[in-house]
């Protein structure tokens, strides 16, 4: 009976990783059709593909003379994504943007891989890599001309390893953060004791000599920390739907093209900024008393915990870009993976924030950018979802990490009646 139950179940199992795969292949494609047909109006005017064959192709001019761009206002990363810009250098026989999209589509395939191997173990489930899989092409075409999928790929592997490998864990996690800093949160759910020493232990060697090997072989490596500093408040953002709803209320700000977005200038737009600034420490606060008051882990509480530390620091940046829906989605895709997530809900309400994301870039961006009431109320019901994703995040977390509360068994009443059974000695 168990041999027929299980063949049973292995067919049904391969069935749903076909149907998987057939459904990554299609979605690829459609996306792929998008990007060529990027010219049209709705679909960003060029706009998307221009970010690739444009701006990362003249970082590449730069980046292969051994330097990085430190006069470039617009170069703000870590010095890790100089070696993922480079790295399309790996396919001579192709144009620069061909090649950075076959890259692209190989993390991806990475990652859906990934999700899939671990949803097909034991006790684990496929709704993750079906997440990831029929959630990113609710972008469009936006993420096969950016790189948020590779750094995706270093963050979602880093989870998916930590059970099994530590030293694995915190290297992916460490090699993530070089390429865009966020990634080091996957860090913060790992279980206390030696898992933790071990995994920030690794993360700490990989990410100081890996920067080490980058400063040696590059000039210029920490020149992104000044351009960080002078960004201002994006028009997506948080900070940037309530700015944009005070230009119906007379506020005389105006939209510029800065620091690689659109972003507000005019009174007051600095405050905005430093109150963003004064959430985001007081998100990481929270963070970190959450960490230091968990008394319980199951399987889930790592990615959980990933999950919810991106989703705040995102929810309070002064940036949110569309493409940093790539990065929640990978995060709850890995956390759907798990039946002791807590995070479900979260899920959902990212897959909502992500479509309405496509709706404001690329399609309505002009309304956005006029602060219209259609961008305005469009924006503001994309981060209303991101706020309740974060705070429903948090609580959900707290909650599942809070040690248990023993139940009282009953107590004998007085109309209990208590039976001795008699005793009986002897063999």
């Amino acid at each position: 009976m168990n041999a027929v139950t299980n063949a049973v179940m292995s067919t049904a199992g391969k069935r749903r990783l076909l149907a998987l795969a057939a459904a990554w292949l299609a979605t690829r494609a459609l996306m792929l059709w998008l990007l060529a047909h990027d010219a049209a109006p709705r679909l960003g005017g060029g706009s998307v593909a221009r970010e690739v064959w444009h701006l990362y192709h003249d970082w590449y001019g730069v980046l292969a003379h051994g330097a990085f761009p430190a006069h470039d206002p617009l170069w703000q990363y870590p010095p890790g994504a100089g070696a993922v810009l480079l790295s399309p250098a790996l396919l001579p026989g192709l144009t620069y943007f061909q090649s950075f999209v076959v890259l692209t589509l190989a993390a991806d395939a990475g990652i859906t891989l990934a999700l899939a191997v671990a949803g097909s173990r034991p006790g684990r489930r496929l709704l993750g890599a079906a997440m990831w899989v029929g959630g990113l092409p609710l972008l469009l075409h936006v993420p096969l001309a950016r790189y948020d999928v590779q750094v995706t790929a270093f963050a979602v592997i880093a989870l998916l390893t930590l059970p099994r490998s530590t030293r694995a864990c915190g290297v992916f996690a460490a090699l993530g953060a070089l390429v865009k800093v966020w990634p080091a949160l996957v860090l913060l759910g790992t279980p206390r004791g030696r898992t933790t020493r071990s995994a920030w232990a690794w993360a700490a060697v990989t990410g100081a000599g890996s920067l080490a090997v980058l400063a040696a072989l590059f000039a210029n490596p920490f020149a992104f920390l000044r351009q960080q500093g002078g960004r201002g408040v994006q028009i997506e953002s948080l900070g940037g739907t309530a700015l944009a709803f005070a230009t119906h209320a007379g506020w005389p700000g105006e939209v510029r093209y800065q620091y690689g977005a659109m972003e507000f200038t005019g009174p007051h737009v600095r405050t905005v900024a430093y109150l963003s600034l004064a959430l985001t420490a007081v998100a990481f606060a929270l963070l970190l008393l959450w960490r230091l008051r968990a008394r319980r882990w199951t399987p889930a509480t790592p990615y959980d915990a990933a999950l919810s530390a991106v989703l705040l620091f995102t929810v309070t940046s002064r940036v949110i870009s569309p493409q940093y829906m790539i990065w929640l989605l990978g995060l709850a895709a890995v956390c759907l993976t798990s039946r002791h997530t807590v995070q479900r809900p979260v899920a959902a309400l990212v897959l909502a924030a992500t479509a309405l994301s496509s709706v404001a870039y690329p399609a309505l961006y002009g309304q956005v950018m006029a602060c219209t009431w259609t961008g305005c109320v469009l924006m503001l019901a994309r981060n209303g979802l991101l706020a309740t994703a974060a705070v429903l995040s948090l609580v959900r977390l707290w909650g599942s990490t809070r040690p248990a509360i023993a139940t009282p068994g009953p107590t004998p009443g007085p109309d209990t009646v208590t039976r001795r059974l008699p005793q009986h000695s002897g063999a």
